[in-house]
């Protein structure tokens, strides 16, 4: 069973359309949502977990309709969204109460010992924290009533470093389970290049891509060459270009480059730049 099939789905707004998105997160597995802000990612995890309405095609979650029953699997998802809604004056004993009257399965141990983990403070105000320590609340929550499938948008801004590395280890921890998956989406592609089994790439609403990501580092390269030398390339070897005054570098598929050329290994965020800067083209 997939974790999440999304076949056609379209939301037109009067000034952006998501068009027709196609995504398949096998059970198991991280799947990276990539995009610039503004390219449809919010819009896409909030027609997944029905809170605006999609204008035509079909979201599965856990073999489910997310439509028509996504009450019978909210137990089962884990959610952080760009903004922790919380009441302010909470501390984390009141949001342990509310928490363990909201979920069957909610763990208070697993609870408080992710806050020590993360280092959250358990006696502030969360009208306190910075912003940083709301999304290491939201992703505490979203863990310890134990979810199969975690929807996460934005999850690792305002974290520093060290933090996100922290949290990096705990999603990988949580998918050695096979029935557990987690599709989290990010402007910031180095936070998820390391983390993500595979990767989409959303920009204008439209998806460019959605592959493993060990697929794409070994099919795509980057190559230096002159003007003249890519014109004689193979169009569709060509996913996207930068040319300057010192000649053309260029990202190809490896499998379309004729002997001769030195293909050098590209990255996700290097792929994904490049992919952005010819649709724009």
């Amino acid at each position: 069973m997939n974790a999440i099939e999304i076949r056609g789905l379209t939301k037109s707004y009067k000034d952006f359309t998501l068009d027709n998105l196609n995504l398949t997160l096998p059970s198991g597995c991280i799947m990276g949502l990539i995009g610039e802000n503004g390219a449809g990612k919010s819009t896409t995890i909030k027609l997944l977990l029905d809170m605006i309405h999609k204008d035509a095609g079909s979201i599965t979650l856990l073999g489910r309709d997310a439509e028509t029953e996504l009450k019978d699997i909210k137990e089962d998802l884990g959610v952080v969204l760009d903004e922790v809604g919380l009441p302010e004056i909470f501390k984390a004993k009141h949001i342990n109460k509310i928490m363990k009257n909201t979920y069957r399965n909610w763990d208070e141990d697993k609870f408080f010992g992710l806050l020590k983990d993360l280092k959250v403070p358990v006696n502030k105000k969360f009208k306190d924290f910075s912003r940083g320590m709301k999304m290491k609340m939201g992703i505490a929550i979203a863990l310890s009533h134990d979810p199969k499938l975690l929807i996460l948008d934005e999850a690792t801004n305002g974290l520093d470093p060290v933090i996100r590395d922290e949290v990096t280890d705990i999603f990988n921890d949580f998918t050695r389970d096979e029935g557990h998956s987690v599709l989290i989406s990010s402007h910031i592609v180095s936070d998820l290049e390391k983390l993500c089994d595979y990767v989409a790439f959303i920009h204008g609403g439209r998806l460019l891509l959605c592959e493993e990501k060990d697929v794409l580092l070994e099919q795509y390269g980057i190559i230096h060459c002159t003007e003249q030398q890519l014109s004689e390339l193979d169009g569709k070897a060509v996913i996207g270009k930068k040319i300057s005054r010192y000649g053309v570098e260029a990202i190809v598929k490896r499998d379309k480059i004729p002997a001769g050329f030195e293909v050098s290994p590209t990255n996700i965020e290097e792929l994904f730049i490049f992919m952005v800067k010819e649709a724009q083209q």
